[in-house]
Protein backbone atom coordinates (compact mmCIF):
# COMPACT_ATOMS: atom_id res chain seq x y z
CA UNK A 1 0.00 0.00 0.00
CA UNK A 2 2.72 2.51 0.92
CA UNK A 3 4.08 1.72 -2.60
CA UNK A 4 1.64 2.61 -4.48
CA UNK A 5 0.83 5.57 -2.60
CA UNK A 6 4.59 6.70 -3.30
CA UNK A 7 3.45 6.26 -7.27
CA UNK A 8 0.60 7.92 -7.15
CA UNK A 9 2.64 11.07 -5.34
CA UNK A 10 5.18 10.57 -8.03
CA UNK A 11 2.19 11.50 -10.81
CA UNK A 12 2.33 15.16 -12.29
CA UNK A 13 0.49 18.48 -10.92
CA UNK A 14 -2.65 17.76 -9.09
CA UNK A 15 -3.23 13.66 -10.33
CA UNK A 16 -0.12 13.12 -7.92
CA UNK A 17 -1.18 15.46 -5.23
CA UNK A 18 -4.85 16.84 -5.88
CA UNK A 19 -4.32 19.86 -3.24
CA UNK A 20 -1.42 21.26 -5.86
CA UNK A 21 -1.51 24.46 -6.84
CA UNK A 22 0.83 26.75 -9.04
CA UNK A 23 2.41 27.79 -5.89
CA UNK A 24 3.49 24.05 -5.14
CA UNK A 25 3.49 22.51 -8.83
CA UNK A 26 7.83 22.54 -9.32
CA UNK A 27 7.09 22.13 -12.88
CA UNK A 28 6.15 25.80 -13.27
CA UNK A 29 8.41 28.72 -14.48
CA UNK A 30 9.52 30.45 -11.63
CA UNK A 31 9.12 33.95 -13.72
CA UNK A 32 5.78 32.93 -14.76
CA UNK A 33 4.93 32.01 -10.50
CA UNK A 34 5.73 35.33 -10.03
CA UNK A 35 3.56 37.28 -12.88
CA UNK A 36 0.53 35.02 -11.63
CA UNK A 37 1.11 35.77 -7.36
CA UNK A 38 1.25 39.93 -8.52
CA UNK A 39 -2.15 39.05 -10.43
CA UNK A 40 -3.98 36.82 -7.71
CA UNK A 41 -3.65 33.69 -10.07
CA UNK A 42 -1.54 31.81 -8.62
CA UNK A 43 -3.99 29.77 -6.45
CA UNK A 44 -7.06 27.45 -7.30
CA UNK A 45 -10.33 29.24 -6.87
CA UNK A 46 -13.70 27.92 -6.07
CA UNK A 47 -15.34 27.02 -9.01
CA UNK A 48 -18.93 28.24 -10.51
CA UNK A 49 -22.15 25.46 -9.64
CA UNK A 50 -22.88 25.85 -13.29
CA UNK A 51 -22.81 23.42 -15.73
CA UNK A 52 -22.98 22.39 -19.41
CA UNK A 53 -26.42 21.17 -18.02
CA UNK A 54 -27.70 24.87 -16.88
CA UNK A 55 -29.73 26.94 -18.94
CA UNK A 56 -28.83 29.83 -21.61
CA UNK A 57 -30.18 32.12 -18.73
CA UNK A 58 -28.31 30.64 -15.91
CA UNK A 59 -25.26 30.85 -17.90
CA UNK A 60 -25.33 34.32 -18.97
CA UNK A 61 -24.55 36.12 -16.06
CA UNK A 62 -21.52 33.65 -15.66
CA UNK A 63 -20.36 34.99 -19.12
CA UNK A 64 -20.69 38.72 -18.10
CA UNK A 65 -18.55 37.50 -14.99
CA UNK A 66 -15.98 35.96 -17.07
CA UNK A 67 -15.89 38.52 -19.90
CA UNK A 68 -15.28 41.44 -17.40
CA UNK A 69 -12.64 39.53 -15.54
CA UNK A 70 -10.55 38.69 -18.70
CA UNK A 71 -10.82 42.42 -20.31
CA UNK A 72 -10.03 43.62 -16.77
CA UNK A 73 -7.00 40.82 -16.45
CA UNK A 74 -5.75 42.18 -19.88
CA UNK A 75 -6.03 45.59 -19.29
CA UNK A 76 -4.03 45.52 -16.45
CA UNK A 77 -1.77 43.12 -17.17
CA UNK A 78 1.81 44.53 -18.04
CA UNK A 79 3.64 43.56 -20.88
CA UNK A 80 5.83 46.06 -22.47
CA UNK A 81 9.38 45.64 -22.48
CA UNK A 82 12.72 47.93 -22.08
CA UNK A 83 13.76 48.64 -25.68
CA UNK A 84 10.40 48.63 -27.17
CA UNK A 85 10.37 51.79 -27.92
CA UNK A 86 13.32 51.14 -30.59
CA UNK A 87 11.66 48.89 -32.63
CA UNK A 88 10.90 49.01 -36.08
CA UNK A 89 7.65 51.15 -36.45
CA UNK A 90 4.40 48.81 -37.14
CA UNK A 91 1.60 50.49 -39.30
CA UNK A 92 -2.23 49.54 -38.13
CA UNK A 93 -4.59 50.02 -40.63
CA UNK A 94 -8.45 48.98 -40.34
CA UNK A 95 -10.69 47.80 -42.94
CA UNK A 96 -14.61 47.14 -42.55
CA UNK A 97 -15.56 43.97 -44.41
CA UNK A 98 -19.84 42.45 -45.02
CA UNK A 99 -20.27 39.33 -42.99
CA UNK A 100 -22.26 36.46 -44.09
CA UNK A 101 -25.67 38.55 -42.42
CA UNK A 102 -24.33 41.56 -43.45
CA UNK A 103 -22.69 42.55 -40.37
CA UNK A 104 -19.77 44.39 -40.63
CA UNK A 105 -16.52 42.50 -39.97
CA UNK A 106 -13.38 44.95 -38.48
CA UNK A 107 -9.93 43.83 -39.68
CA UNK A 108 -7.43 45.43 -38.08
CA UNK A 109 -4.10 45.55 -40.01
CA UNK A 110 -0.64 45.65 -39.23
CA UNK A 111 2.79 45.66 -41.23
CA UNK A 112 5.87 47.02 -40.82
CA UNK A 113 6.22 50.16 -42.11
CA UNK A 114 9.81 50.14 -43.58
CA UNK A 115 8.30 47.09 -45.55
CA UNK A 116 8.53 47.00 -49.26
CA UNK A 117 5.42 46.74 -51.16
CA UNK A 118 6.29 43.23 -51.63
CA UNK A 119 4.09 40.34 -50.66
CA UNK A 120 4.41 39.06 -47.27
CA UNK A 121 3.38 35.68 -45.67
CA UNK A 122 -0.14 36.91 -43.80
CA UNK A 123 -1.01 35.34 -40.79
CA UNK A 124 -4.59 35.73 -39.73
CA UNK A 125 -5.15 36.33 -36.69
CA UNK A 126 -8.43 34.80 -33.88
CA UNK A 127 -7.98 35.72 -30.37
CA UNK A 128 -8.84 33.38 -27.27
CA UNK A 129 -11.45 33.88 -25.67
CA UNK A 130 -13.58 30.37 -25.97
CA UNK A 131 -15.12 32.30 -29.02
CA UNK A 132 -17.32 33.51 -25.97
CA UNK A 133 -15.88 36.83 -24.34
CA UNK A 134 -12.76 39.01 -25.01
CA UNK A 135 -12.60 41.90 -27.59
CA UNK A 136 -10.02 41.89 -30.42
CA UNK A 137 -9.45 45.37 -29.49
CA UNK A 138 -6.78 45.45 -26.76
CA UNK A 139 -3.35 45.78 -26.03
CA UNK A 140 -2.67 42.07 -25.32
CA UNK A 141 -4.12 41.25 -28.91
CA UNK A 142 -2.52 44.38 -30.93
CA UNK A 143 0.91 43.43 -29.25
CA UNK A 144 0.89 39.46 -30.39
CA UNK A 145 -0.30 41.02 -33.78
CA UNK A 146 2.97 43.73 -33.44
CA UNK A 147 5.26 41.37 -32.85
CA UNK A 148 4.05 39.10 -35.50
CA UNK A 149 4.37 42.00 -37.97
CA UNK A 150 8.05 42.94 -36.81
CA UNK A 151 8.67 39.06 -37.60
CA UNK A 152 8.32 40.48 -41.10
CA UNK A 153 4.81 38.96 -41.61
CA UNK A 154 1.07 40.90 -42.52
CA UNK A 155 -1.05 40.37 -39.77
CA UNK A 156 -4.62 40.71 -39.50
CA UNK A 157 -6.40 40.37 -36.50
CA UNK A 158 -10.42 39.21 -37.23
CA UNK A 159 -13.34 41.28 -34.90
CA UNK A 160 -15.58 38.19 -35.03
CA UNK A 161 -18.74 37.80 -33.03
CA UNK A 162 -18.72 36.44 -29.98
CA UNK A 163 -20.96 33.85 -28.48
CA UNK A 164 -21.43 36.72 -25.67
CA UNK A 165 -22.25 40.06 -25.89
CA UNK A 166 -24.22 42.45 -23.84
CA UNK A 167 -26.74 43.17 -26.97
CA UNK A 168 -27.61 39.14 -27.28
CA UNK A 169 -26.23 35.90 -27.35
CA UNK A 170 -24.27 35.02 -31.22
CA UNK A 171 -24.46 30.72 -30.97
CA UNK A 172 -22.01 29.22 -33.03
CA UNK A 173 -21.94 29.14 -35.72
CA UNK A 174 -21.91 33.04 -35.84
CA UNK A 175 -18.61 33.53 -35.12
CA UNK A 176 -16.89 30.98 -37.10
CA UNK A 177 -18.52 32.18 -40.18
CA UNK A 178 -17.40 35.65 -39.68
CA UNK A 179 -14.07 34.34 -39.16
CA UNK A 180 -14.27 32.27 -42.52
CA UNK A 181 -15.97 35.18 -44.40
CA UNK A 182 -12.26 37.12 -43.46
CA UNK A 183 -10.26 34.63 -44.48
CA UNK A 184 -12.22 34.61 -48.03
CA UNK A 185 -12.00 38.36 -48.47
CA UNK A 186 -8.45 38.61 -47.64
CA UNK A 187 -7.62 35.60 -49.83
CA UNK A 188 -8.96 37.12 -52.93
CA UNK A 189 -7.46 40.36 -52.27
CA UNK A 190 -3.85 40.03 -51.94
CA UNK A 191 -2.50 42.70 -53.93
CA UNK A 192 -4.87 45.15 -51.96
CA UNK A 193 -3.42 44.18 -48.54
CA UNK A 194 0.02 42.91 -50.60
CA UNK A 195 0.29 39.51 -49.04
CA UNK A 196 1.08 36.19 -50.50
CA UNK A 197 0.37 32.74 -49.20
CA UNK A 198 -2.54 32.84 -46.06
CA UNK A 199 -2.37 31.13 -42.72
CA UNK A 200 -4.64 30.53 -39.56
CA UNK A 201 -3.56 31.22 -36.37
CA UNK A 202 -5.02 31.50 -32.94
CA UNK A 203 -4.64 30.46 -29.37
CA UNK A 204 -7.08 29.21 -27.14
CA UNK A 205 -10.66 29.42 -28.43
CA UNK A 206 -8.56 31.16 -31.59
CA UNK A 207 -6.88 28.06 -32.03
CA UNK A 208 -10.27 26.15 -32.04
CA UNK A 209 -11.68 28.93 -34.48
CA UNK A 210 -8.02 28.89 -36.60
CA UNK A 211 -8.87 24.97 -37.32
CA UNK A 212 -12.18 24.93 -38.01
CA UNK A 213 -11.58 27.49 -40.27
CA UNK A 214 -9.79 24.88 -42.37
CA UNK A 215 -12.28 22.35 -41.54
CA UNK A 216 -15.51 24.35 -42.81
CA UNK A 217 -13.03 25.17 -45.76
CA UNK A 218 -12.12 21.31 -46.96
CA UNK A 219 -16.20 20.98 -46.41
CA UNK A 220 -16.82 23.86 -49.00
CA UNK A 221 -14.25 23.44 -51.13
CA UNK A 222 -11.81 26.19 -50.60
CA UNK A 223 -9.25 24.85 -48.95
CA UNK A 224 -6.90 26.03 -51.59
CA UNK A 225 -7.20 29.08 -50.11
CA UNK A 226 -5.49 28.62 -46.60
CA UNK A 227 -1.74 27.74 -46.94
CA UNK A 228 -1.50 25.92 -43.49
CA UNK A 229 -2.89 26.56 -39.73
CA UNK A 230 -0.82 27.45 -36.44
CA UNK A 231 -2.77 26.57 -33.26
CA UNK A 232 -1.97 27.50 -29.72
CA UNK A 233 -3.59 26.22 -26.63
CA UNK A 234 -6.38 24.63 -28.69
CA UNK A 235 -9.62 24.78 -26.53
CA UNK A 236 -11.60 21.96 -29.14
CA UNK A 237 -12.44 18.90 -27.08
CA UNK A 238 -16.12 20.13 -25.11
CA UNK A 239 -15.18 17.28 -23.08
CA UNK A 240 -14.90 19.02 -19.69
CA UNK A 241 -17.99 17.27 -17.89
CA UNK A 242 -16.25 13.53 -18.40
CA UNK A 243 -15.73 11.40 -15.20
CA UNK A 244 -12.25 10.68 -13.99
CA UNK A 245 -11.93 7.43 -14.88
CA UNK A 246 -12.61 9.03 -18.51
CA UNK A 247 -10.14 11.63 -18.07
CA UNK A 248 -7.67 9.77 -16.76
CA UNK A 249 -8.25 7.53 -20.29
CA UNK A 250 -8.17 10.17 -22.65
CA UNK A 251 -7.26 13.87 -21.64
CA UNK A 252 -5.46 13.21 -18.30
CA UNK A 253 -4.23 16.78 -19.07
CA UNK A 254 -7.58 17.94 -17.57
CA UNK A 255 -7.19 16.58 -14.03
CA UNK A 256 -3.43 17.01 -14.16
CA UNK A 257 -3.83 21.06 -14.11
CA UNK A 258 -7.27 21.82 -13.48
CA UNK A 259 -7.85 25.56 -11.92
CA UNK A 260 -4.22 25.93 -13.32
CA UNK A 261 -5.40 29.67 -14.74
CA UNK A 262 -8.51 27.75 -15.97
CA UNK A 263 -10.95 25.46 -14.59
CA UNK A 264 -12.86 22.54 -15.86
CA UNK A 265 -15.91 23.25 -14.67
CA UNK A 266 -15.72 27.19 -15.36
CA UNK A 267 -14.95 25.82 -19.13
CA UNK A 268 -17.59 23.53 -19.68
CA UNK A 269 -20.57 26.19 -19.04
CA UNK A 270 -19.08 28.63 -20.96
CA UNK A 271 -18.35 25.83 -23.56
CA UNK A 272 -22.38 25.46 -23.57
CA UNK A 273 -22.98 29.05 -24.49
CA UNK A 274 -21.28 28.17 -27.26
CA UNK A 275 -23.06 24.75 -28.22
CA UNK A 276 -25.82 24.31 -25.71
CA UNK A 277 -27.56 21.36 -26.23
CA UNK A 278 -26.86 21.09 -30.42
CA UNK A 279 -23.20 20.69 -32.08
CA UNK A 280 -21.81 19.07 -28.96
CA UNK A 281 -19.88 17.05 -30.95
CA UNK A 282 -19.87 18.63 -34.64
CA UNK A 283 -16.39 18.94 -35.68
CA UNK A 284 -16.53 22.75 -37.30
CA UNK A 285 -17.25 23.97 -33.62
CA UNK A 286 -14.93 21.35 -31.76
CA UNK A 287 -12.30 20.00 -34.10
CA UNK A 288 -11.72 17.45 -31.60
CA UNK A 289 -14.34 15.78 -33.04
CA UNK A 290 -13.18 15.55 -36.51
CA UNK A 291 -12.92 11.81 -37.99
CA UNK A 292 -9.28 11.33 -39.89
CA UNK A 293 -11.17 11.16 -42.98
CA UNK A 294 -12.22 14.91 -42.13
CA UNK A 295 -8.53 15.81 -41.57
CA UNK A 296 -7.30 14.31 -44.90
CA UNK A 297 -6.23 17.23 -47.07
CA UNK A 298 -5.73 19.45 -45.00
CA UNK A 299 -3.04 21.86 -45.27
CA UNK A 300 0.09 22.15 -43.06
CA UNK A 301 -0.24 22.36 -39.64
CA UNK A 302 1.57 23.37 -36.52
CA UNK A 303 0.43 22.49 -32.82
CA UNK A 304 1.69 24.06 -29.66
CA UNK A 305 0.34 23.18 -26.20
CA UNK A 306 1.26 24.62 -22.90
CA UNK A 307 2.87 22.12 -20.24
CA UNK A 308 0.44 23.12 -17.30
CA UNK A 309 -2.48 23.59 -19.08
CA UNK A 310 -5.99 21.18 -18.80
CA UNK A 311 -6.09 21.93 -22.17
CA UNK A 312 -2.93 20.42 -23.47
CA UNK A 313 -3.96 17.10 -23.86
CA UNK A 314 -6.65 17.28 -26.85
CA UNK A 315 -4.03 19.15 -28.57
CA UNK A 316 -1.54 16.35 -28.61
CA UNK A 317 -4.50 14.12 -29.34
CA UNK A 318 -5.52 16.37 -32.50
CA UNK A 319 -1.82 16.72 -33.74
CA UNK A 320 -1.79 12.50 -33.84
CA UNK A 321 -4.81 12.61 -35.55
CA UNK A 322 -3.58 14.70 -37.89
CA UNK A 323 -0.70 12.40 -38.59
CA UNK A 324 -3.10 9.59 -39.17
CA UNK A 325 -4.36 11.78 -41.95
CA UNK A 326 -1.29 12.14 -43.38
CA UNK A 327 -0.87 15.87 -43.16
CA UNK A 328 2.24 17.20 -42.84
CA UNK A 329 1.48 18.56 -39.00
CA UNK A 330 4.31 19.31 -36.26
CA UNK A 331 3.91 19.22 -32.55
CA UNK A 332 5.23 20.82 -29.66
CA UNK A 333 5.04 21.17 -25.77
CA UNK A 334 6.32 24.69 -23.86
CA UNK A 335 7.46 23.43 -20.42
CA UNK A 336 7.28 24.88 -17.61
CA UNK A 337 4.20 27.52 -18.52
CA UNK A 338 0.66 27.66 -18.02
CA UNK A 339 -2.05 28.39 -20.74
CA UNK A 340 -1.55 31.31 -23.73
CA UNK A 341 1.90 32.36 -21.43
CA UNK A 342 3.18 33.09 -24.95
CA UNK A 343 0.29 35.52 -25.69
CA UNK A 344 -0.35 36.82 -21.60
CA UNK A 345 3.14 37.10 -20.41
CA UNK A 346 5.23 38.05 -22.38
CA UNK A 347 6.58 41.21 -20.25
CA UNK A 348 6.97 38.03 -17.57
CA UNK A 349 8.67 35.59 -20.11
CA UNK A 350 9.84 37.30 -23.60
CA UNK A 351 11.75 34.33 -24.61
CA UNK A 352 8.42 32.45 -24.54
CA UNK A 353 6.77 35.29 -26.06
CA UNK A 354 9.79 35.95 -28.88
CA UNK A 355 9.96 31.88 -29.63
CA UNK A 356 6.12 31.06 -30.65
CA UNK A 357 6.28 34.37 -32.49
CA UNK A 358 9.78 33.58 -34.25
CA UNK A 359 7.85 30.43 -34.74
CA UNK A 360 4.92 31.04 -36.47
CA UNK A 361 6.50 33.48 -38.58
CA UNK A 362 9.02 30.73 -39.65
CA UNK A 363 5.96 28.72 -40.66
CA UNK A 364 4.16 31.16 -42.25
CA UNK A 365 7.28 32.29 -44.45
CA UNK A 366 8.12 28.30 -45.22
CA UNK A 367 4.67 27.30 -46.98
Amino acid sequence: MAHVSLERHKLPGRLGDPDMDLRSDPRLNPKVLKALETLGLDRNNPQSDLTSKSSIEDLTPLMEQLDVAFCTLYDTIQIDLPGDESEPQVERTTKIIKGPDNNDIMLYVHRRADASDEALPCVIYTHGGGMTFLSTANKVHFRWCTSLAIAGVVSIAVDFRNAYTKEGRNPFSTGLNDCAAAVRYIASHKSEFRIGKVITQGESGGANLALAIALKAKQENWINEIAGVYACAPFISNLWNMTREQALKELPSILENDQYLLGVRSMDAHAAYYTHTENTADPLAWPYHATVEDLKGLPPHHLLMDELDPLRDEGIAYYRKLLAAGVSVVGNINLGVVHATSLIFRQAVPEVHNSVVQSIAAFARGL
